[in-house]
């Protein structure tokens, strides 16, 4: 038998069944850890073939034997940053993109709330006042500009299709047509797409091409009372000049649910930045049974290809980052 250890917190006894029932056929043996058995999970992975688990350190453990790192987290700068990680150089790296249906509802949940003026309304009610008349735009018959296609962009432009919105642009690197929007150009057109874009949902990869991507100059070319919302990495965005965009009442508001660094600094302008809506990086994780599932079915099916010797699905470049 080939062993896999697998580390995560997440796993019910239905998910180590499911996994058992795909690994055992195939000639591979399962060994269960959780995080806080991190030295016990060092020790098995002597011997195994494969790691499924988000824990760069525990991919430093690994042998130069092991063949993939199956990470169970979307998010894989870090390895493809940080190539010491991995003692084998060919060592095979895959993410799992399970969390576009969570983001996405994160995404209306906060847009709805900027839309409908909530973080003013709070204020209001802070205060004791009764102030109810903020004029409020909708979902319905706006427009909306992704940045990024993948998973998470893809269920992001589903559902506002389906809440009435008018046009969906998406920007990739390719520029490729993708189910779901209207148009999709390459992403070396942003500067031209801005000065129209009055919803702003950011939902790409941590890369070197990525990293301040919103900076201070295409923040001064969205219009007056634009939205922006950020669900992919907190490095895309420059942070000060959002927070002088909002508190000035240039932009009407922002979402972010991931910032740099996380977690922020208790003196950090963002706490007290104007319409700002500041959650810590809770949009994804694996406290929605549905994304554990998926992430698990996901795991379950690349193996069946690894064993099969056929290409994994969810396989990353680690020289690209995605």
């Amino acid at each position: 038998m080939r062993d896999i250890c697998i580390c995560q917190e997440f796993l019910t006894e239905a998910h180590k069944a499911r996994i058992c029932k795909t690994a055992e056929p195939l000639g591979f043996a399962p060994w269960f850890f959780t995080p806080d058995q991190l030295e016990e999970a060092k020790a098995c992975l002597q011997n195994c073939e494969v790691l499924y688990a988000h824990d760069p350190e525990l991919l430093r453990a690994a042998p130069a034997s092991l063949k993939w790192y199956c990470c169970s987290y979307a998010g894989v700068d870090p390895y493809c940053k940080d190539p010491t990680l991995f003692a084998n150089p060919d060592c095979l790296l895959t993410n799992s993109s399970c969390y576009g249906v969570t983001i996405a509802e994160h995404v209306v949940m906060v847009l709805l709330m900027l839309l409908r003026r909530m973080p003013e309304y709070e204020e209001v009610v802070r205060n004791r006042g009764w102030s109810n008349q903020l004029p409020i735009r909708s979902i319905r018959d706006n427009a909306f500009t992704i940045l990024g296609t993948g998973d998470i962009g893809v269920n992001v432009a589903d559902r506002l299709r389906s809440m009435g919105a008018a046009k969906i642009t998406g920007l990739s690197r390719s520029g490729r047509a993708r189910e779901g929007f209207d148009e999709v150009l390459p992403i070396r057109r942003l500067d031209e797409v801005l000065p129209g874009t009055e919803n702003l949902i950011m939902a790409l990869p941590g890369t070197a091409d990525t990293v301040h991507i919103l900076n201070r100059a295409r923040i001064a070319l969205l219009p007056p009372g634009a939205f922006v919302v950020n669900v992919g990495r907190g490095t895309a965005i420059e942070q000060e000049p959002l927070a002088e965009a909002l508190n000035a009442g240039r932009l009407g508001g922002a979402a972010l649910d991931v910032m740099d660094p996380e977690p922020l600094p208790r003196d950090h302008p963002l706490w007290t930045a104007k319409n700002l809506i500041l959650t810590p990086h809770v949009s994804g994780n694996m406290t929605l049974g549905y994304t554990c599932d998926r992430n698990v079915e996901m795991f379950c099916r690349d193996l069946e290809n690894y064993a099969a010797g056929r290409p994994l699905n969810s396989l990353i470049d680690r020289t690209r980052g995605y």
